[in-house]
């Protein structure tokens, strides 16, 4: 089934890749957005983060990326600063983002992504480390 499910993924990621696993065991095929090699426009990344409740700060990505060097902990520095800084270095922007008709999320712990999905699980599932995030029953484990 194919629905308007977006994520912006890293497949190096395994926070992506698990939510990525996610939305398919909903029996979604969603469109993915390799965003280190395709970055959202400015634009659209500013709306991104709007829809999300959020601003520019929540979706920075501090490990692994060039955060520090850039000196973006400096909390004086404008939110079109902080953009223009994920623009300029698409790693620092925080994934995945998963948008769908429900929403637009960071879904980080991985598991968010089920608060975005039109329908249940089709089944159990484990992230990549094992754990157990949805039963046999398609439902949602505490």
């Amino acid at each position: 089934m194919t629905t308007d499910i977006i994520i912006y993924h890293n497949p190096e990621c395994g926070t992506s890749r698990n939510a990525l696993a996610m939305i398919r065991n909903a029996g979604v095929e969603p469109h993915v957005i390799e965003y280190l090699k395709t970055p959202p426009t400015r634009a659209l990344l500013v709306e991104l983060i709007d829809r999300a409740g959020m601003v520019p700060r929540d979706l920075l990505r501090e490990k692994g990326t060039p955060y520090a060097e850039l000196g973006l902990s400096d909390t004086s520095l404008s939110n079109d600063a902080l953009v223009d800084a994920m623009m300029a270095h698409p790693i620092l922007i925080n994934r995945p983002l998963v948008v769908s008709p429900l929403g637009v999320k960071l879904c980080r712990p991985s598991e968010a992504a089920l608060d975005l999905l039109p329908k249940g699980q089709l089944g159990a599932f484990a992230k990549e480390d094992g754990e157990q995030v949805v039963d046999t029953s398609g439902q949602r484990i505490a």
